[in-house]
């Protein structure tokens, strides 16, 4: 399968040598032949997975409990306002 590196660079905006392209040139139709290969594979039977094996959900079920008192969390807190931690600003130009 021949494929036209050229525009494939344009369209992720990259700027190639004519080096570059017949480098990528052969890399990417190996790539290709490598998936055309996978795909002669006869799976018929087999059940699509997402993994190699078995997954089993190990969450528990959630259950309402009772959570630690505000006063507590933010007793220790460098800096706070009524009710919630202050933090520094880490993006520029951000509201305070």
């Amino acid at each position: 399968m021949k494929i036209d590196v050229a525009y494939v660079a344009e369209l992720a905006r990259l700027e190639l040598t004519d080096e570059e392209k017949a480098l990528f040139q052969g890399q990417l139709e190996s790539i290709v032949g490598y998936v055309d290969k996978i795909s002669e594979v006869d799976v018929e039977g087999v059940e699509p997975t997402m993994h190699g094996r078995r997954l089993v959900n190990a969450f528990r079920e959630d259950e309402v409990r009772p959570s630690m008192d505000r006063e507590l969390a933010l007793a220790n807190a460098p800096a706070r306002t009524e009710t919630d931690f202050k933090l520094p600003k880490i993006v520029e130009d951000a509201e305070s």
